[in-house]
């Protein structure tokens, strides 16, 4: 381990890793020295992200094309880390769906299982998968994505923030279950970034008025490295930014 590669040896597996806030972690951990595990339904965008990852680093990506809603596959993963590499040190959980921009009674159940599948339904199964894992590691961390929806609710975000509120949640609770272990979990808000949710949700915004997701990457990565306590506010990018510190973020 050095200063520039200050997750060396470490293992990290990062959900929607194919594009957006996940592969700007993806990225930013492989360049602090971390072997990557990047998940994601998209298996051209996970071969870009290996490009260019072994530009940076000269070193491969784990690629894992998955739909993480698919349990058994999430499943599966956690026992290929296990065989593989006996432990898991840092979980970056950043896939997630918009879903429908509409009124809640006008919302279809198809949709809304959907959305419920992936944002809340995945990130238990993805716990479920890796806290083992994450045992098996000197100090696991654990960091989800979450919105600043969930406490500030706005007509046509429904599911996304219900589902958004349930996630957080959950990972408090499992925060709590985990406090006299050396697992940390973190809630991390990006507020506004030129993702494609960002574009769905806000189709007559200009892209260049909002923050590159690259921007996220050494947060994720002190983050990766941090000695945080439990969970009592969520950790948003802004404040992070604007202080230069975790203390203020």
């Amino acid at each position: 381990m050095s200063a520039s590669n200050p997750l060396s040896e470490k293992i990290a597996l990062v959900t929607g890793a194919s594009r957006g806030i996940g592969r700007a972690s993806a990225l930013a951990l492989a360049k602090a020295g971390a072997h990557v595990v990047a998940v994601a339904r998209t298996e051209g965008g996970l071969t870009e992200l290996d490009d260019e990852i072994r530009a940076a680093t000269g070193e491969p990506a784990t690629l894992v094309p998955l739909d993480i809603t698919e349990g058994n596959g999430l499943d599966q993963l956690g026992l290929a880390i296990h065989q593989r590499f006996g432990r898991l040190d840092v979980l970056v959980h950043a896939a997630a769906m918009l879903g429908p921009m509409t009124p809640i009674s006008h919302l279809e159940p198809h949709h809304w299982d959907k959305v419920v599948a992936l944002n809340l339904t995945a990130t238990y199964r993805l716990i479920r998968t890796t806290e083992p894992l994450l045992r098996a590691s000197e100090a696991g961390r654990a960091i989800f994505l979450t919105t600043g929806r969930v406490t500030r609710p706005k007509a046509f975000w429904g599911p996304y923030g219900t589902t958004k509120a349930g996630m957080e949640h959950m990972v408090r609770t499992w925060a709590d279950e985990l406090e006299q272990t050396k697992i940390r979990a973190v809630l991390l808000d990006p507020n506004t970034m030129r993702t494609k949710m960002r574009a769905e949700a806000m189709p007559g915004e200009d892209p260049l008025s909002v923050t590159d997701p690259a921007e996220i990457g050494p947060l994720i990565v002190e983050l990766a490295q941090a000695d945080l306590g439990l969970p009592t506010a969520n950790v948003v990018f802004d404040r992070w930014k604007a202080a230069g510190t975790l203390a203020s973020a």
